[in-house]
């Protein structure tokens, strides 16, 4: 793919494109409707939110793509707090995925994070997708996500070191950051001011 964009820190006038871009791109898939641009309305203000690894994907002026990262902790078995970041939303626009945007994005982003010196990101999401870009399962670095049984199924659950060793010798629990979980009714609220979608009921949603 050539390179007909460019990878860019967002900006305040971007704030709006970038809901729009996320709310088109998670309508419908993990529940009718969504709360993705929500979340990312209210985590730009969050203490535990990455400015610097804010990135947007601009082509002609037009934004096609987006990612964030957030602070987080494993809290590891032996009392320790382990920092690492968590990932997402993470998006294209819908007109131009499977066409290798996002695989950029993503790359780009974790390089970015890395030279920022963080250890490495815990992140909820198909290994089909992220596992080209070096995630794997967080349990292969002894990482357990917070409430979940024992034996139940964590292949959703994915880690990638940013520093080669980070999470060796470390067995814990990871939590997701709390700025990603929002009040279903003032996100309902803040929907009304975009354009009226119909929210659908789905077969694989997981809401």
């Amino acid at each position: 793919m050539e390179k007909d964009y460019i990878i860019r820190l967002e900006e305040e006038k971007d704030f709006r494109a970038v809901e729009e871009l996320i709310r088109d791109s998670f309508w419908n898939v993990y529940r009718p409707g969504c709360l993705e641009h929500y979340v990312m309305h209210t985590m730009r203000s969050n203490p535990d939110f990455v400015s610097e690894l804010d990135f947007v994907m601009e082509q002609d002026g037009r934004i096609i793509g987006q990612n964030i990262f957030v602070k987080a902790n494993i809290k590891a078995d032996s009392g320790e707090d382990v920092p690492v970041l968590a990932m997402g939303p993470i998006c294209i626009a819908n007109d131009l995925k499977r066409k290798g945007y996002g695989k950029k994005l993503l790359d780009y982003s974790l390089e970015k994070a890395a030279e920022m010196g963080f250890g490495a990101v815990c992140f909820e999401g198909n290994i089909d997708f992220y596992g080209k870009s070096g995630f794997t399962y967080a349990s292969e670095f002894g990482v357990r996500y917070h409430g979940l049984p024992e034996g139940e199924d964590a292949s959703f659950f994915l880690c990638k070191e940013l520093k080669e060793g980070y999470l060796n010798k470390i067995t814990g629990e990871y939590s997701t950051p709390q700025g990603y979980f929002v009040d279903e009714k003032e996100a309902e609220e803040f929907d009304k001011s975009f354009p009226e979608k119909e929210k659908l009921k789905l077969p694989g949603q997981l809401f």
